[in-house]
């Protein structure tokens, strides 16, 4: 008898767990409620890519420039003239996908219950737009309506259904005469707990802000955030990154909790080589931006390696994700494959989602400390494809084939979780 393969023996713990908690409705509403948000997530990727084109003007010299690199400076100039006008597709797709997400949860729970979809997710809906979004001035904020709202979004989708659910299952509802049109007693019938969940979570909010002077959401991100003074080591900055991604798995954008931190360190640590490079010294400063750079190659969790695997797959469905999810993800973008796939509340890839930022930053410490690769001196811009700014941050093209070993490594650690989903995916479909 042969002994079983890794992967069998995965799917022998991790799929019952999987399907444990993959049935249970809340996560189940929350996953779907997700999927409302994937088709905006796609394209509003696209136009944050084209709003940052990968070129450090500090670098660009017009007198010895070729024609490549003046095109990409005339892009350049486009797109930050531009700017506001290019990102406004982003900002109102991916930038309100707290937005999209709670209409999504609140729907796919009230389905669940069999009660009310459109209206349930509307009230959440409401209910999230007035914790989220205050009024300064006759303005209204966008902060908390994108992946910084997100927490906020589940736990308004979800307890918004639940308060509406006690109305009907408490049977609090008028008796109107069977003459009332259906239409108008749903009207009628739907003030109690639209007025309720206003009260409630309009009322928590206010609590929150005459007591801490903050919003709900505001409040909230604060507490997430963790401490800055352990994100100068690098066993710091492996447990903050590591935070981060844990809070990804439960829909929360952990980047942008994580990013004052992580991003400020490596800053002041580039400026630092920056300083050493124009003096002739060599340079010293391991937790440069280039190490902030590496814990989100291909997004956070390091995905690239799971997008060639979705390229390569037998389903179909992980074909056509992977195939969109390619270049936001050389960007290092990678929503779509977190929400699509999805990663959030999966504990078959949560597993790879966080080892491989982990074994990507030791190595990439090690391979700067033992002089492999060269030091990030150079402030790269955002968003620039990953090849492109492994080299604009070091100016080594060394840093360049050790991305693509990474990527290459993060395909070996995602390959037997993949293979897992994979094959419960294939098992659905031919039962079906």
């Amino acid at each position: 008898m042969e002994n079983p393969t890794i992967i069998t023996k995965l799917n022998d713990i991790l799929s019952p767990l999987a399907a444990k908690i993959g049935n249970q409705r809340h996560l189940k509403a929350i996953s779907s409620g997700m999927m409302f948000g994937l088709p905006f997530i796609v394209i509003g990727s696209f136009f944050l890519i084209f709003a940052n084109p990968p070129i450090n003007m500090e670098q660009y010299n017009p007198q010895t420039a070729n024609f490549f690199m003046q095109f990409m400076a005339g892009w350049k100039d486009f797109a930050t003239t531009n700017y506001d006008l290019i990102t406004a597709p982003y900002s109102l797709t991916m930038g309100v996908v707290g937005l999209i997400s709670v209409f999504g949860i609140a729907y796919a729970l009230a389905s669940e219950y069999k009660m009310n979809p459109s209206m349930n997710g509307m009230v959440a809906t409401v209910v999230y737009l007035m914790i989220c979004t205050p009024v300064v001035e006759g303005k209204i904020s966008l902060d908390y309506l994108g992946t910084n709202g997100l927490f906020v979004a589940i736990l308004v989708g979800l307890l918004v259904v639940e308060i509406s659910r006690v109305f009907e299952v408490k049977e609090i509802k008028l008796k109107l005469p069977d003459s009332v049109p259906p239409m108008v007693a749903t009207f009628i019938n739907t003030l109690f707990p639209l007025l309720t969940n206003i009260i409630i979570f309009y009322g928590i909010n206010v609590v929150f802000l005459v007591t801490t002077n903050k919003i709900f959401p505001e409040a909230v991100m604060q507490v997430l955030t963790p401490a800055t003074n352990i994100a100068g080591s690098l066993g710091g900055f492996l447990l903050i990154v590591t935070l981060g991604n844990i809070l990804w798995l439960f829909g929360i954008n952990g980047s942008s909790i994580i990013f004052p931190i992580v991003f400020t360190l490596g800053m002041a640590q580039t400026g630092l080589n920056a300083e050493q490079v124009a003096s002739g010294e060599a340079m010293t400063h391991l937790m440069n931006l280039q190490m902030f750079r590496i814990s989100v190659l291909g997004g956070a969790g390091g995905t690239l390696g799971l997008v060639i695997l979705m390229m390569c797959s037998k389903v179909r469905e992980y074909r056509t994700l992977g195939k969109l999810s390619l270049i936001p993800g050389i960007c290092s973008i990678n929503e779509p494959v977190i929400f699509g796939m999805p990663i959030v509340f999966n504990p078959i890839l949560a597993i790879p989602f966080i080892i491989t930022p982990i074994v990507s930053l030791l190595l990439t410490y090690f391979a700067q400390k033992i002089g492999l690769i060269g030091l990030g001196f150079i402030v790269d811009p955002s968003f620039t494809p990953l090849f492109a700014q492994a080299y604009l941050s070091s100016m080594d093209w060394r840093n360049v084939l050790f991305c693509i070993f990474l990527i290459g490594l993060s395909v070996v650690i995602y390959y037997p979780f993949f293979k897992v989903m994979e094959k419960n995916k294939t098992q659905l479909v031919d039962e079906v």
